[in-house]
């Protein structure tokens, strides 16, 4: 079969589409980090202050993962400081391995509630209030910014990912 179909491939007859990637896989975190840069919300809002915050590194770093896939299957996200907007500059495996709470993030959740907060069932406010959300980082940071951080939890509905856990 596999034979038949790669010829009807080759013929044109059959298209072979690539399937997306796992949810939160290093590969989804790099499409992730180009629906940021496409977010004028995300990139002009955090530009000011939050991006600002980030003890002279010129970077925050943003940890995430499926709570049901495991801690480690984390994957980083680096927001940077470029030409006046909060930019994503880096996304897959983790590079940073330690975080400084003070200015950098982690979250994971059930892979049905990023589902849910990527569809806009619910905000940042309750996900974090019913504990859907887990969080770690400067929390009255996060609740100045809560515009743009319900836009970066959008991002796992915008961006297509397998329920399969990443490897």
């Amino acid at each position: 079969m596999r034979t038949i179909t790669l010829a009807l491939a080759t013929a044109g007859l059959v298209s072979l589409s690539a399937q997306a990637a796992p949810l939160m896989s290093a590969e989804w975190a790099q499409q992730a980090c180009q629906s940021w840069n496409g977010n004028p919300i995300l990139t002009d809002e955090l530009a000011d202050k939050w991006i600002k915050n980030d003890k002279g590194r010129g970077y925050k770093i943003i940890h995430m993962y499926r709570t049901d896939c495991g801690e480690n299957t984390k994957v980083q996200m680096t927001i940077s400081a470029q030409g006046g907007k909060a930019m994503c500059t880096y996304a897959g495996p983790v590079r940073n391995a330690t975080l400084d709470h003070d200015v950098d993030y982690l979250m994971h959740a059930e892979t049905k509630r990023w589902r849910e907060m990527g569809a806009g069932e619910y905000g940042p406010m309750r996900a974090m209030m019913l504990g859907r959300l887990k969080f770690e980082g400067p929390k009255g940071e996060a609740m100045r910014v809560m515009g743009p951080f319900e836009q970066f939890l959008l991002i796992p509905g915008k961006v297509p990912g397998e329920d399969a856990c990443p490897r």
